[in-house]
């Protein structure tokens, strides 16, 4: 027997790459000659930066950079060297996680470290790019990102404009002089699940500003700034970017890659379910075992364990999910690709405990579903 197990992160419980080795503990529990092949998954959010470089035999390259309040910190980045492929999230430097509540400002959130990432990947060597744009904390259109890369926003002075959303208002030209030329030569693919555009009531400001600490007449003053930003940006570059798909993602750091690269926007399931070869590791198994810390109806619109199931359908093999939290609406997931979603916590207990046990508990989960997968009838 073989099993692929394909799972994401448990947020704040276990990584991706911690997850599919408690799998395949339970499962060897059982039997220690079934076939495990660990494939650690995410949608371009969390954790995609591991479990690219776990699948793909890569390695971690660390930084000097900034983080969103333009504090020194020392970042990393994948690296894959035979491929030349770096992987970047947005939230290893522009984070929101690493922004205490009371200290979210996107009027000063700058997305600088991101574009530090990349300038230190380059000069590494990288001719591939994979950006996942979950979990900013700016809303600056990337202004910070290209400004690293070479780019000059200037004000009607000709004078660097401040940094954040709050420069924005009196940026006037930009200066592309100095910006790095190999941008045009390496290829940009953006892990995106989301379908917003950059300005209005469903842009980067209106949608995620007020979870990066907007309040609602900042939400309109923030759009307003992104807003004179295209205006000049789109001239800048001779491109139209304000609405594409995906282009308010991160603060609007979609519509700067979109501006001023070759980027191609894809969904960060299909894209890391792409890289890591996913489908022709699943041929020919028996199960597939994947999951999440929480599985709902939602799971269906992008979520990891639906594109891995989706990729196990295809080869006609039956997946199973494996949650912390299962909502009453996951099991409408049950179908010709979904045969069974298997909660894994053993005990009523509180949400630190639960997460601590994380690991123990899916590796008894999986332990229990691998020995109903292998019973024999009594007698037989």
């Amino acid at each position: 027997m073989r099993i692929v197990c394909a799972p994401d992160s448990f947020k704040e419980s276990m990584t991706a790459v911690e997850a599919a080795a408690a799998l395949a503990r339970g499962i060897r529990r059982v039997d220690p000659s079934i076939e495990c092949e660990l494939v650690p998954m995410a949608d371009g959010g969390e954790g995609t930066t591991e479990a690219l470089v776990a699948a793909l035999h890569g390695e971690f390259v660390e930084a000097d950079c900034h983080d969103a309040l333009n504090r020194p910190i020392t970042g990393r980045f994948g690296f894959v060297p035979r491929s030349r492929l770096a992987v970047i999230e947005v939230a290893e430097t522009a984070g929101l996680a690493q922004i205490d509540p009371p200290e979210r400002d996107p009027w000063a959130a700058t997305s600088r470290g991101v574009g530090e990432l990349i300038r230190t990947a380059l000069d590494r060597g990288a001719t591939e790019f994979i950006i996942g744009l979950g979990g900013s904390a700016t809303n600056d259109a990337g202004t910070g990102m290209l400004t690293a890369l070479g780019a000059r926003f200037l004000d009607r002075g000709g004078l660097p404009i401040a940094d954040g959303a709050r420069g924005l208002n009196s940026l006037v030209s930009v200066d592309l002089g100095a910006l790095d030329d190999r941008l045009q030569s390496v290829t940009f693919r953006i892990a995106n699940d989301v379908s917003n555009p950059l300005l209005g009531h469903n842009g980067a400001s209106a949608v995620y500003g007020p979870q990066k600490g907007a309040t609602p007449r900042d939400v309109l003053a923030l759009d307003a700034a992104v807003a004179r930003w295209a205006e000049v940006v789109e001239s800048a570059f001779a491109r139209q970017v304000r609405d594409i798909p995906g282009s308010g993602a991160a603060g609007g750091l979609g519509a700067a890659f979109a501006a001023a690269t070759n980027a191609t926007m894809e969904s960060g399931v299909e894209l890391v379910r792409d890289a890591v070869g996913l489908q022709a590791r699943i041929a020919g198994a028996d199960w597939v075992f994947t999951g999440e810390g929480g599985i709902d109806k939602q799971t269906a619109f992008g979520k990891t364990p639906w594109g891995v199931a989706q990729a196990a359908r295809a080869e006609g093999v039956p997946t199973i999910l494996f949650g912390g939290r299962i909502s009453d609406d996951a099991y409408e997931l049950i179908g010709d690709a979904v045969v069974a979603v298997v909660p894994i916590l053993r005990r009523v207990t509180d949400l630190p405990t639960a997460l601590r046990a994380g690991s123990m508990n899916l590796e008894r989960a999986a332990e229990t579903i691998t020995r109903l997968l292998t019973a024999r009838p009594p007698g037989s």
